[in-house]
Parts: C-alpha cells; structure tokens; sequence
C-alpha cells in the first residue's frame, strides 16, 4: 500500500492564524484538491493528520468540524480524488500524545491502517509536522505554502535533511514521478 499523510491546514487550505472555524473559511489551496486527485489516481492512500486546538478553544464544535471536513472530501472528489481518512486532535495541551509535534496521531494511522510509516510521506508546513513524522519514522517532506516558508527561516535546525517544496502539487509531481 502506498500511504501519503498530509497537515491540513497551510497544506491542503489556507492558514489562519484565528483558526478555520467554518465551512466557509475553508478554502483550498490553488492545486491541492487536484494533486490529492493526482496521488489518488497513483494509487495513494490519503490521510489527513491535524491539530484541532480550535475545538477545545471553543471557537467551533464538533459538528462544525465534520461539516468542514466534508467540504474537503466532497471537493477533493470533485476534482476525482478521495480523502481516505481525517484524523485530529481536539486538544491544546502539547502532553497529549496524539497532537503534534507528538506521534501519537501517525501511529495510530499506521495501527489502523496495519502499515508500517517508515517510508510513508508526511507533508506539512511547521517543525511541529516535521518532528511528529521523524518521531513516527515516517519521512517529512516541507511545503512553503501556509507557514512552511516561516518555518525554513525560523527552523533551520529541524529543517536539516528535510525535502522542500513549492506546495503540494509540487510534492505530487515527485512522489509521481517517482514510483512511476
């Protein structure tokens, strides 16, 4: 199985520093529907992996975050591709194994989804992406879409050896290309 796990917000949609608290602030970034379509067609399984502070902020519940998440699936399959899972975590205290920059949520995909990560292509857009994946053995790969281009500034250190690129259709493309 070919397994791809990408950040959502920043990876997948436009950042925002006051939170994606609606189906309505959700908006794809340009290309990213259509490279989740592309990887699809190459036999990717595509899985969102994200921190969802927002719910035990309050800022939305969890109803409004599936809404938003269906938005995501029904536009990525629009475009002929297919989300095969989003997983997050609702919390804000960074103990918990399960929000990044913690493994927990990478290796319970890989649980689930009986595979091993080591291999597996973890697209984000912060050190807390790129920590997660290493502390899962996955393989982190940058973007410089939403904060990926702040944290190659910021983060030059944990940056070290990781893949950058322009968004996720450039991941897409070499992922593709690739195993092609």
């Amino acid at each position: 199985m070919k397994l791809i796990i990408l950040d959502r917000d920043g990876v997948v949609n436009e950042e925002s520093d006051a939170f994606i608290k609606s189906p309505e602030e959700w908006i794809p970034l340009p290309g990213s529907l259509e490279a989740i379509a592309r990887l699809s067609h190459a036999g990717y399984r595509v899985v969102v992996a994200t921190n969802q502070s927002g719910l035990a902020r309050g800022l939305f519940d969890l109803h409004t975050l599936n809404l938003i998440h269906r938005k995501m699936h029904r536009m990525a399959q629009e475009m002929g591709g297919l989300i095969d899972a989003v997983f997050f975590c609702p919390d804000v205290d960074e103990a918990n194994p399960f929000r990044k920059p913690n493994p927990g949520m990478f290796l319970e995909i890989g649980r689930r989804l009986k595979c091993a990560l080591t291999g597996v292509p973890v697209v984000g857009d912060s050190a807390r992406d790129i920590r997660a994946a290493r502390a899962a053995n996955a393989w982190p790969l940058l973007v410089r879409t939403g904060k990926g281009a702040k944290t190659l500034e910021q983060d030059l250190g944990i940056c070290a050896n990781v893949e950058v690129f322009d968004d996720l259709a450039a991941v897409a493309d070499f992922l593709i290309a690739r195993s092609g």
